[in-house]
């Protein structure tokens, strides 16, 4: 029986580089869940994998959407960590058995594997790999390296309590996410300097195609903006209403005009 799993969200445009993914997860040890947000199920029926991977269809829809939807912790319970996944990875020099081996040796509960800074769409200066090390865990802030703070939902790794704390997180009508990296430290099951980490020596390449049906990449970003304010609203609206909330990590999210300022491409623009 598959001890954990690796959820996607696909189209039929990336099916050659998803197979590829797919393929540096063994599945004796991994079960395949793809959302397909094209629609086309039926195109992927030759790939040898399918037959015994999870197929679900919802038009234009993210990998959150996906998530909130189908992967309640009650329904994923059976596996011992989740891989929230995006399609646009490279995997050359990545494997699954070999990151969660690391993983569980760290004693990680939330993870993501380091970006090849010189090849990859980064989001965040954290998720860089630093080539001289294992795993790290710091995050760069105004000040300088702070391992206070929550890590990035880049391609992320869940263990199964952490995923049970994180799906609860997830906002419904905020598609994209944006502001659940800033919180993911509260799921970490301990403490979040050290449940939380960037994996440097599995790492891969964020390519950063737009997907989604082809929205325009301005348009995605917009959306995302507004969502990181209403997400940021909600939390401080939900903390100020609990008489009994005490924040143990006092982390504010950022400005949405700081958010996910950082954004390297191949060709150093």
């Amino acid at each position: 029986m598959s001890q954990n799993l690796l959820a996607m969200a696909v189209g039929i445009k990336q099916k050659s580089n998803v197979d590829k993914i797919i393929q540096k997860f063994p599945a004796d040890n991994f079960t395949i869940m793809l959302f397909h947000y094209d629609g086309q199920v039926d195109a992927w029926m030759d790939m040898e994998w399918s037959p015994q991977a999870i197929h679900v269809m919802a038009a234009n829809q993210t990998k959150w959407w996906y998530a909130k939807r189908f992967l309640h912790p009650d329904i994923v319970s059976r596996y011992n960590y989740i891989f929230l996944w995006d399609e646009d990875l490279g995997v050359e020099v990545f494997h699954a058995d070999r990151y969660l081996n690391i993983m569980e040796d760290e004693g990680l509960e939330i993870s993501q594997p380091a970006l090849a800074s010189s090849s990859s769409e980064v989001h965040h200066i954290l998720t860089v790999r630093q080539p001289t090390e294992r795993v790290h865990r710091r995050l760069i802030t105004g000040t300088g390296w702070n391992s206070r703070n929550a890590n990035s939902t880049g391609p992320p790794l869940f263990s199964r309590a952490a995923w049970r704390c994180t799906w609860y997180m997830i906002q419904n009508d905020l598609v994209h996410a944006w502001g659940l990296d800033y919180k993911l430290g509260y799921c970490a099951q301990g403490v979040r300097s050290e449940k939380v980490g960037i994996i440097d020596s599995e790492y891969i390449v964020h390519e950063g195609i737009p997907s989604l049906g082809g929205q325009p990449h301005d348009k995605i970003r917009n959306r995302s903006k507004v969502e990181l304010q209403a997400f940021s609203r909600r939390w401080r609206r939900a903390a100020a209403s609990d008489p009994e909330w005490m924040d143990p990590f006092k982390v504010e999210l950022p400005s949405e005009e700081n958010h996910y300022a950082v954004e390297t491409k191949p060709d150093g623009r």
